[in-house]
């Protein structure tokens, strides 16, 4: 499990595509079946505050570019939403 974690602590970094040279911010990580670790890049918004799509890429493609995650991360491990509870997703109905 200490390669999850470190896999994980890479959400919230700033990185470059070593390929592409596509900057922008880890903001997702997938471990699936098949043994493939990949996580989405984000680039930065526009300067209208459109969002950029983010691109899907084996992490050993990327550069971690900075050193601290630009926000907090979530506690995965204890917490109402780790534990079962209902996440942001869960509106409550009217």
């Amino acid at each position: 499990m200490k390669n999850v974690k470190k896999h994980l602590e890479l959400l919230g970094l700033r990185a470059e595509d070593k390929v592409t040279g596509l900057k922008g911010v880890i903001d997702c990580i997938s471990f699936d079946l098949y043994g493939c670790i990949q996580a989405v890049l984000r680039p930065s918004a526009k300067e209208d505050g459109e969002l950029l799509k983010g691109t899907w890429m084996d992490v050993s493609r990327l550069r971690v570019t900075g050193k601290k995650p630009v926000m907090n991360l979530p506690d995965y491990d204890a917490g109402y939403v780790s534990e079962g509870g209902k996440g942001p997703a869960d509106k409550p109905i009217m």
